[in-house]
């Protein structure tokens, strides 16, 4: 229980900051637009992760410089391409940045979408990857369980964002509030990808 409650809490203290995945996640809740999958493919892509970074994918990271710069450029330049899109739809008409007014958009463009800012992020290798799997190898013999703690927080916390949002529904049924959601997520991408680009 020890190693798992340790997962639990790295897990949990590396997903809490407002990244383009959470504000992806808090966007979709707050649509209520196939919430249920996106959390899920969050959840599952970071137990993929996780699992990876316990059995020792960090090694083969280290072995592969060619793979950092291809990582930052592809995921900097996805993010700069949706930081746009929300600075777009921040100064579009009013009307049309409330929840209801937008058609639903197809469920396999929003999972591709998602999976894109999960899978293109380097930062999601750094924190899932290389920390929880050099964290895990402190817990010799129950590797697993705390492998097992990490992946119950990405659970809990997409699903607890992703729902959660709805009590926030009534701030987001005024058009401005949806402008400045739009605008934070905007800057929340071109803040990320400028780090990205920079490193």
């Amino acid at each position: 229980m020890h190693a798992a409650l340790a997962g639990f809490t790295l897990g949990l203290s590396l997903i809490l900051a407002i990244g383009a995945q959470n504000a992806f996640v808090l966007k979709q809740g707050l649509r209520r637009e196939h919430v249920f999958w996106i959390c899920l493919l969050c959840a599952l892509s970071d137990a993929v992760l996780i699992l990876l970074g316990v059995t020792g994918l960090a090694i083969l990271l280290g072995k592969a410089p060619w793979l950092a710069p291809l990582m930052r450029y592809g995921g900097a330049a996805f993010l700069l391409f949706y930081g746009a899109r929300s600075f777009h739809a921040a100064w579009k008409s009013p009307g049309a940045l409330v929840p209801t007014a937008d058609a639903a958009k197809p469920l396999l463009a929003t999972l591709l979408t998602c999976a894109a800012l999960t899978w293109l992020n380097p930062h999601v290798y750094l924190d899932t990857v290389l920390l929880i799997g050099s964290v895990s190898t402190q817990f010799p013999g129950t590797r697993g369980w705390f492998a097992a703690g990490a992946m119950t927080a990405s659970l809990a916390f997409f699903f607890a964002l992703g729902y959660g949002a709805a009590l926030l529904r009534p701030v987001f049924a005024r058009p401005a509030a949806w402008r400045v959601l739009e605008v934070l997520v905007g800057l929340t991408m071109w803040t990320i990808a400028l780090r990205l680009l920079l490193e």
